[in-house]
């Protein structure tokens, strides 16, 4: 027999399978599944810079419980961040179904984008920065990566299918620049204190899609003479 990490007998290598391994390795993923969920209500409150020791104590359980599952902070980031990018990205696309032009789909997709991010700023940091807080990329960052290029491809079809054939440079180009536009507005949004002059969520969701569809061209224009 072999003992394994915690001091349960696990089944030596040959010997007939017995149903003990896969049990064991069902409530490996079941505890895992809480200690994300746990994790992710520990920096809701204690905000995004919160330690593997801070977020232990929350959960009412060691560093030492989450170093086993995860390694270190980067793979409870990563791991959280699998989580919450999943469903952000449910989340959106069922915003944009209904919309009946590409216009209205990009507000739905940008709304739900900002609703569920303002829902946890704290979380949404924690999962989208690096480890240090500083530039450089997130263990998140392939998961991102997949994240906006599906939210991308929610923009493109629509497109696709409005502008019709002949638009591939606007099409493929367009889509990435746009998610460009919408990641880095929403996150100074998000990280803009309160005040009368910050725009609510749904004035700020009708602003970046009207930078998407018109520009600053309004804004650009001179002011009538007197």
């Amino acid at each position: 027999m072999n003992i394994s990490e915690t001091g349960i007998a696990a089944p030596s290598i040959g010997s007939e399978p017995d149903g003990r391994s896969s049990r064991w390795q069902s409530h490996r993923e079941e505890r895992r599944r809480e200690l994300i969920k746990q994790a992710r209500r520990a920096v809701h409150v204690l905000g995004s810079d919160a330690s593997m020791e801070e977020i232990a104590a929350a959960a009412g359980t060691s560093k030492s419980v989450f170093y086993r599952y995860f390694g270190d902070k980067a793979g409870l980031q990563q791991a959280v961040g699998e989580v919450v990018l999943s469903q952000m990205q449910r989340r959106i696309q069922e915003a944009a179904q209904n919309a009946l032009t590409p216009r209205e789909g990009l507000l739905a997709m940008v709304s739900a984008y900002l609703q569920m991010a303002d829902t946890s700023p704290n979380v949404y940091t924690f999962v989208t920065r690096s480890t240090s807080g500083e530039s450089g990329d997130s263990p998140n960052s392939g998961a991102l990566g997949h994240f906006f290029d599906a939210i991308a491809d929610m923009i493109a079809t629509p497109m696709r299918s409005h502008l019709g054939d002949g638009k591939e440079a606007v099409i493929g180009y367009w889509p990435k620049a746009a998610i460009g536009l919408v990641r880095n507005a929403g996150e100074q949004w998000l990280s803009t204190p309160d005040s009368p002059a910050k725009p609510g969520q749904e004035a700020m969701a009708l602003q970046i899609t009207a930078w998407l569809c018109v520009g600053i061209a309004p804004e650009l224009s001179p002011a009538p003479r007197t």
